[in-house]
């Protein structure tokens, strides 16, 4: 019977500011419009959080059952399944009852908003079941990182946006690429910590299709692709949102610990730095758009 801290470790908290990052950017475009909706943010916030706990025990189960959690000596976060410390059923049912708050949470705000959005929800809902579940899941074939540039950068943030501006701002598919590629950057920190063990267990991940040094390089692209991204949207919106180079610093000490090797436990300290690197990148993002909108209409 796993014990509360052991669940909290499976849930990986340390992949959260991927969940948190893409909602505060997106109230960053509704404040920037003067249309913030608090109970809205706040509900897609519960979304986000839910969907990202979801998908974790979700690959915690599947690879559990399948076995790929017990190839090698594996390094990172508490494996509920792999260890042994909890039944698959029970990490099966967690996964579910988080997918089942974000599609409640979900419900609400398309309800609110656009029916449409339910598809939108249902797209995520998949997404997150089949990157590890399912007889073929994308996941194991180098398909991961697409699908957090998806969900966790464009369709979260943009959907931020979109249920409280209720349109499409302008530049904010550059605001939702930046903080995806950074998303990205955690998955990929992920990947090439465990491309060992993922090789020798025949799991295709990214990492293991492209190798180590291809990889190294990927992670430090995504980094760099971040900042350009937030300095198009600083021309197409306002130059306030160049204060996304606040997390400069943090992106440069992780792509330095990969570029110098970092590798199996020496890349724990880069995932814990690039998710505060992503999460100080959408502060600075929601900061920038509220200076903008404050020197655009100052209060009187």
């Amino acid at each position: 019977m796993a014990t509360s801290t052991q669940w909290v470790a499976g849930a990986r908290p340390r992949t959260l500011p991927a969940a948190v990052s893409p909602v505060l950017a997106g109230c960053g475009v509704a404040v920037y419009g003067d249309d913030f909706v608090w109970w809205k943010a706040l509900l897609c916030l519960l979304v986000s959080l839910s969907l990202q706990i979801g998908v974790n025990y979700s690959n915690d189960y599947s690879d559990g059952v399948r076995g790929t959690d017990a190839v090698g000596v594996r390094v990172g976060p508490m494996r509920l399944v792999g260890s042994g410390a909890a039944a698959p059923e029970h990490v099966k049912r967690a996964a579910i009852a988080a997918f089942g708050v974000a599609a409640g949470a979900g419900l609400v705000l398309a309800l609110a908003t656009a029916w449409w959005l339910v598809l939108v929800g249902a797209a995520a809902l998949t997404a997150a079941w089949f990157y590890t579940g399912g007889a073929r899941p994308y996941g194991y074939r180098g398909l991961g990182e697409i699908s957090v540039f998806v969900f966790f950068g464009l369709v979260a943030v943009i959907g931020t946006a979109y249920v409280q501006v209720e349109r499409v701002a302008d530049g904010v598919g550059w605001v939702a690429s930046g903080v995806g590629l950074l998303a990205v950057a955690i998955l990929v920190a992920n990947n090439l910590r465990d491309l060992p063990t993922d090789a020798a267990a025949g799991k295709q991940t990214l990492a293991v299709r492209l190798g180590d040094p291809a990889t190294r390089l990927l992670f430090t692209g995504t980094h760099v692709g971040a900042y350009v991204c937030a300095g198009v949207a600083a021309v197409l919106v306002d130059p306030w949102l160049l204060l996304a180079a606040a997390a400069l610093p943090l992106s440069t000490r992780s792509v330095l610990r990969v570029a110098r090797g970092a590798a199996g436990p020496t890349l724990i300290p880069v995932l814990k730095e690039t998710g505060l690197t992503e999460l100080v990148y959408a502060v600075a993002i929601l900061a920038g758009y509220a200076i903008a909108a404050w020197v655009s209409d100052p209060p009187l």
